[in-house]
């Protein structure tokens, strides 16, 4: 009855932001909702997307800014060597937005943003261990000539080892990215891929290869590069669909080849 009173234009506005009014509420198109949170659209009981902030974006913006700087050290750029001066990113500006988010895709009720979000914090406050010298993590394997154990093959071998876990963890999640966009599946194919690329150079460490090592390390960084390029993208896409940028950013939109679980996004006030 209420849509009786739309005007026309305003449904036609909606239309192309991809809201479509119906008698009792409004529907998303799946592209528009992996758009902004980045999971399956599927039901859900309550209505806390009208009531909180989409958190996407704040886990987004802490990981390309970890994943970006990163990469440009392990690259090398700007004459660069070491982590040890950027240890935040692996403590604060990645885990602490992306642990943020993860509460509130929790509350929101957004199965595979909450896993993506815990997956990346515990990555970045894991592997930041590896750069805080005072925790002296290769002491055991110390020996007269390596008297911090970080150059002695058991230690880097274990690192490589740890990654190539990382590595299917990642794969993992691309498998289910493929239910919601490309920009995501492509940036977790990718990130797989360099993690292994990771692994492999701290395996060429621990067999003395360093020049191996280091190319590998290269190869690695300029790919998680790439991903941090497609994460600030994501972000952008986000943040615009929030502030209601009259533009189509093309996401690739993948939920057309699965079942479809439009769900009505109602937008009635509950009585009792």
């Amino acid at each position: 009855m209420a849509n009786q009173h739309i005007p026309y234009s305003m449904t036609t506005h909606d239309e192309e932001k991809g809201l479509h009014r119906t008698p009792t509420g409004v529907t998303m198109s799946p592209e528009l909702f992996e758009k902004l949170y980045l999971s399956p659209k599927v039901p859900h009981a309550g209505d806390y997307s009208k009531r909180f902030a989409n958190p996407t974006a704040l886990g987004f913006i802490g990981f390309v800014i970890s994943a970006s700087t990163f990469a440009m050290i392990i690259m090398g750029w700007g004459g660069t060597k070491g982590l040890s001066p950027v240890a935040g990113i692996f403590f604060f500006v990645g885990p602490v937005t992306m642990i943020l988010a993860l509460v509130f895709e929790w509350i929101l009720g957004n199965f595979f943003s909450m896993m993506v979000m815990g997956l990346f914090a515990v990555f970045w406050l894991s592997f930041g261990l590896l750069e805080v010298p005072n925790l002296a993590l290769g002491v055991p394997f110390a020996t007269p000539d390596d008297p911090m154990g970080t150059a002695s093959r058991e230690y880097n071998a274990a690192i490589g080892l740890y990654l190539i876990v990382w590595g299917f963890a990642f794969f993992t999640f691309f498998i289910f990215t493929t239910r919601i966009n490309t920009v995501l599946a492509t940036i977790f194919s990718l990130t797989a891929v360099a993690t292994w690329l990771l692994s492999s150079a701290y395996f060429k460490l621990s067999w003395g290869d360093y020049e191996t090592a280091g190319q590998l390390q290269k190869a690695g960084g300029a790919i998680i590069f790439a991903v941090s390029m497609l994460g600030w993208y994501m972000c952008f896409v986000i943040m615009a669909g929030e502030m209601r940028i009259k533009f189509n950013f093309p996401v690739g939109d993948l939920s057309h080849f699965w079942p479809s679980t439009d769900v009505e996004l109602t937008m009635r006030e509950h009585s009792d």
